[in-house]
């Protein structure tokens, strides 16, 4: 494998798992955010996931790997819409239920959720708008870099093994989520084999792209639904949609 992939999966792997983890740890040690915070938050995730796919782009197209191996394509449109809706039924739908049960525990124990929610979801226009612009970051970015990236140089380095890269790139999608703890590193990755074996039948990661999308914001309204009338955030019941940006 050549040896700017090995650093990437090496950032991808234990750089980024590690400094999120710590970043997570040092937030929820605070009573609140401030505004500048939140936006820095905002700007600094939206900015590193493009700068990412940047270098993730350039170092493919070096080694003659095409758009369209990485999934930049539509060859089944019907098939890919098909994935699209039944995924984003299914994982919606898992999303609500979650939240909805994590409502009826007791404050204490709701767990990390709650607590990141509380410090991380907008409170004014201006934040509404960058985190709005982060969900769709979010939803591009890490299918670009999972299900097409790694999928896509692990299945062609261990011998067209489909399975070989829908695994290792679960793996990866679940370890950048580390910050989630054991529970999160779990649903994570059933989620990323979902979503890898999705980019499989449909060869393409526009329909993923629209299930994460869709994932994320529906976490964010369930949270507003179920979780928003008892906490400090519940004045800003408004803007609570976009909580999905922390799942």
């Amino acid at each position: 494998m050549h040896w700017d992939y090995i650093l990437i999966l090496l950032i991808l792997g234990v750089v980024i798992p590690w400094r999120s983890t710590a970043r997570i740890r040092e937030l929820l040690k605070k009573p609140r955010l401030a505004s500048s915070e939140r936006v820095l938050l905002y700007l600094s995730t939206i900015a590193f996931q493009w700068l990412l796919v940047a270098v993730v782009l350039w170092r493919c197209a070096v080694h003659g790997v095409s758009l369209a191996m990485l999934g930049f394509a539509l060859p089944h449109f019907f098939r890919s819409a098909l994935i699209a809706a039944i995924l984003s039924i299914l994982l919606v739908l898992n999303q609500i239920y979650g939240i909805r049960r994590l409502a009826f525990l007791p404050r204490e124990k709701r767990g990390l959720i709650l607590n990141l929610a509380e410090k991380l979801l907008p409170r004014s226009g201006n934040e509404v708008l960058l985190a709005a612009g982060l969900v769709v970051t979010v939803a591009i970015c890490e299918e670009i870099v999972f299900r097409g990236f790694i999928q896509t140089i692990f299945q062609n380095a261990l011998n067209d093994s489909v399975m070989a890269g829908v695994v290792i790139s679960a793996v990866f999608f679940a370890v950048a989520h580390l910050y989630q703890g054991k529970r999160g590193l779990i649903t994570t990755f059933i989620v990323g084999i979902l979503f890898s074996v999705a980019r499989v039948y449909s060869v393409s990661l526009f329909p993923t792209m629209i299930v994460h999308f869709f994932v994320d914001i529906s976490a964010g309204i369930a949270v507003s639904k179920y979780l928003g009338t008892d906490s400090q955030c519940a004045e800003n019941n408004d803007f609570m949609i976009l909580a999905g940006i922390i799942l």
